[in-house]
């Protein structure tokens, strides 16, 4: 990594884009041998939320006897109030551009609030029912002061939790484990038509959030989620015995994988290319077995016994050869 870094000054310089003067200062600078915590603690703050929304939980799970709905409810909605206080007297309010907190433990406690928020709103409805027995509203509620919190704080954990929560309302769970254990695409073509549109709809909005200049940062966040789900539920109906279907979905793939690998060169976002290629695939595999799965290949299948380690083989070489060409046309 050193010696990239220490090529790629030297290029800058060589270029005329850096002046012999700005080159030994940057040399000396890196002799220092000095290096940043940042990120370091910014995972240990991500952490310290996790936990402490965590251990909230765990308390009020194992005292609920103990100390009574009503006062679990009150400090719960306590907590959240000192937290978006405390953020809203140091924010510096709505913009439509990218901006930041002066500190960034800020962000954290918009984070611990706003899941501080999902767990009051769902535990009111558990014990009390104000939804009545629209469960959905329970969910879409939290969801809305998500997105809020997301756009106003501009707060991209918060936009990752308001998504999952707008999924979850239109039936999904989109975790990557639950997405392919729990939720029947095979059984409900409802449920693999909802997960389209949900897809196709967050990556109408990226583009329209793009026209008109509106968080343009969280653009990345929004395909990511979109790639995911129209993939898995395209994939996961690949195999329905109904040949109309399974043909649908198949074109449904091919067009999210053109739109995905042009959006990835778009945002320069190596991410969303390996996903892109991954879930194509995996998807162009089956395409082919449902193709070829009437015929008859008893006759030559110690050929394709021989071929097959070298057909993964190819694959792998292909899939890095792919990655490095993306990594040196973006860098460009």
């Amino acid at each position: 990594m050193e010696k990239f870094k220490e090529k790629s000054t030297f290029d800058l310089f060589e270029k005329g884009l850096i002046t012999e003067n700005q080159f030994e200062e940057i040399k000396a600078y890196r002799n220092l041998n000095i290096f940043s915590l940042n990120a370091e603690l910014k995972l240990f703050l991500y952490l310290s939320v996790l936990l402490f929304t965590s251990g909230i939980g765990i308390l009020i799970y194992e005292n609920i006897d103990s100390i009574g709905h009503i006062a679990i409810l009150a400090v719960l909605l306590i907590v959240i109030v000192v937290c978006f206080f405390y953020c809203f007297k140091h924010s510096k309010g709505f913009q439509k551009e990218e901006t930041t907190f002066e500190h960034p433990v800020l962000e954290y406690l918009v984070l611990g609030g706003n899941i501080l928020t999902c767990i009051f709103i769902g535990y009111l409805q558990f014990q009390y029912k104000p939804f009545g027995e629209h469960y959905g509203l329970a969910t879409l509620v939290p969801t809305i002061v998500s997105f809020f919190c997301a756009y106003y704080f501009d707060n991209r954990s918060v936009l990752t939790i308001a998504i999952t929560g707008l999924a979850a309302y239109v039936g999904l769970s989109v975790t990557p484990q639950d997405l392919l254990s729990n939720n029947d695409f095979y059984a409900s073509q409802n449920l693999s038509y909802s997960a389209v549109m949900l897809g196709v709809l967050l990556i109408l909005w990226t583009i329209y959030s793009r026209r008109i200049s509106l968080k343009t940062h969280f653009g990345l966040v929004f395909l990511t989620f979109a790639l995911h789900i129209i993939s898995i539920a395209a994939i996961a109906n690949l195999t329905n015995y109904d040949t109309i279907t399974w043909l649908i979905f198949a074109l449904i793939l091919a067009g999210s994988t053109y739109y995905f690998y042009k959006a990835s060169y778009d945002h320069k976002a190596v991410s969303l290319y390996v996903f892109m290629i991954v879930y194509a695939y995996i998807g162009g595999n089956i395409f082919l077995f449902r193709i070829f799965e009437d015929v008859d290949f008893s006759d030559i299948w110690e050929l394709f016994i021989f071929l097959l380690p070298a057909y993964f083989v190819g694959s792998i070489i292909m899939f890095i050869k792919l990655i490095k060409n993306f990594h040196k046309e973006i860098t460009e």
